[in-house]
């Protein structure tokens, strides 16, 4: 590997705004906000809008507004 052209990869604390949820993950992203970890060390703070946490696809609460298909939807918008 070729020195002096890799960013930096440290450990980050990842914070959800949706929920609060956060956890510890490495990444080479930096910010000037800081939080203390459970382990008692402090690690820069990145928000996030959506995690794991808030995400339908994990946490199984999907929307499904229109759940006609496109035949369906062509015969409504065009009154057939």
């Amino acid at each position: 590997m070729k020195q002096g052209i890799h960013p930096d990869y440290h450990k980050v604390v990842y914070m959800d705004t949706n929920s609060g949820f956060k956890f510890l993950s490495g990444s080479t992203q930096n910010s000037n906000e800081t939080t203390e970890w459970e382990d008692g060390n402090t690690y820069p703070l990145i928000k996030i809008e959506i995690s794991s946490d808030t995400h339908p696809f994990y946490t199984g609460r999907q929307k499904f507004a229109d759940r006609d298909g496109r035949a369906e939807r062509f015969k409504k918008k065009y009154n057939m």
